[in-house]
């Protein structure tokens, strides 16, 4: 009975890293803060994307059911018979689910300094020295790839992925009827937070680039470079200033923008997506991959773990909404081990029965 439901698990999950949060803010004589990106505070990014693809899912559909000139009359159509309360329900517990991860997982790497501070660096910096022959990876990448305009383009693929994965779980969560799927790709993002904040504190680095800063002298005038001597200055002020609001955000192991990204051409991958979109997918995360060890930002080792987080987030993200393989045979089969409708049903037609093929609003 645990999965009946498929945001059960993730909403455990949700509560259980708040909990954490909470107790070890109370107990550092912390505040629980909301991190800002440059989209505003995450309570207000996630529900103002999710207005957005709300209105990408409608207002098409209402042009083209009822002509441009009844466009209004036909959005407020299209939401009286294609939505119901229950997938506005879903698309909140998908948000809100993520949205608590996303702030406890925030807070509770913020607090690194006083309950785990770093000290694996020397250890996997020796790691990757011995692991390319007496070379660190990120010098061989400036050797072969330069400091030009190449580093500029890399540092935007890094940065743009605080703005490319919320896009995406508002799009999946709104665009797409099947229950089932959004609570996958919610469940499984949510994840990488839970588990990259175990990973943080297991072996707690701050990466080669606030390790060993003069390898990376070179490329500070990128937005990359931008964004570590702004990480820097705030860790620096949340460390010597006890009385500081600032969030400390410096972590090497693993990492979550590998984790995350893979996470997401994982599912991509294995929804089977449009090909040109997958394509663009894995083609970002090779970017992202690389610009991790160009700019400095992880070891080899935090890479390599960020992908066995991806995988194990996809694959229990799959199993608590009742995604694999032998849950879909089990459910084909009449007996389903959570209740995802495949589609949301038409609000007048709820107690008709039969099967519905998938669909996207």
């Amino acid at each position: 009975m645990l999965r009946r439901n498929p945001y059960t698990f993730v909403g455990i999950v949700s509560l259980g890293i708040a909990a954490t949060a909470l107790y070890f803010s109370f107990d550092l004589g912390k505040k629980i803060v909301d991190p800002e990106g440059f989209l505003g505070p995450a309570y207000v990014r996630l529900p103002g994307l999710t207005l957005l693809f709300f209105a990408a899912g409608i207002v098409p559909q209402a042009m083209h059911r009822y002509g441009v000139r009844r466009t209004f009359w036909g959005i407020r159509e299209v939401i009286r018979t294609d939505w119901t309360w229950a997938r506005f329900t879903y698309i909140a517990l998908g948000l809100l689910s993520f949205y608590t991860c996303y702030v406890s997982y925030r807070n509770l790497k913020s607090y690194l300094p006083d309950l785990r501070p770093p000290n694996w660096d020397t250890k996997l910096d020796t790691f990757d020295h011995w692991l390319f022959f007496g070379n660190y990876p990120s010098d061989l990448l400036h050797d072969v790839l330069g400091t030009g305009i190449i580093a500029q383009i890399i540092a935007v693929i890094y940065v743009s992925y605080l703005m490319l994965i919320p896009i995406t779980l508002g799009a999946y969560l709104v665009l797409n009827k099947n229950v089932s799927i959004g609570a996958w790709y919610a469940t499984a993002l949510s994840l990488n937070w839970v588990l990259g904040t175990i990973s943080y504190y297991i072996l707690p680095t701050v990466g080669p680039a606030f390790n060993a800063p003069t390898r990376f002298y070179e490329i500070q005038n990128t937005p990359a470079g931008e964004l570590q001597r702004s990480l820097f200055r705030a860790g620096r002020d949340y460390i010597e200033n006890p009385n500081s609001t600032s969030v400390y955000g410096i972590a090497g192991f693993a990492s979550l923008h590998v984790s995350v990204v893979f996470t997401a051409c994982l599912f991509f991958h294995m929804t089977k997506i449009h090909l040109v979109l997958r394509t663009v997918a894995w083609t970002y995360f090779v970017g992202t991959l690389i610009a991790t060890i160009y700019f400095g930002w992880h070891y080899m080792s935090d890479d390599i773990a960020g992908l066995l987080i991806g995988v194990i987030a996809v694959w229990v993200g799959a199993w608590a909404t009742g995604n694999t393989k032998r849950q879909k045979e089990h459910a084909a089969a009449g007996h389903p081990d959570v209740d995802n409708p495949d589609v949301f049903p038409h609000p007048h037609e709820e107690e008709s029965s039969g099967d519905t093929a998938v669909s996207t609003a």
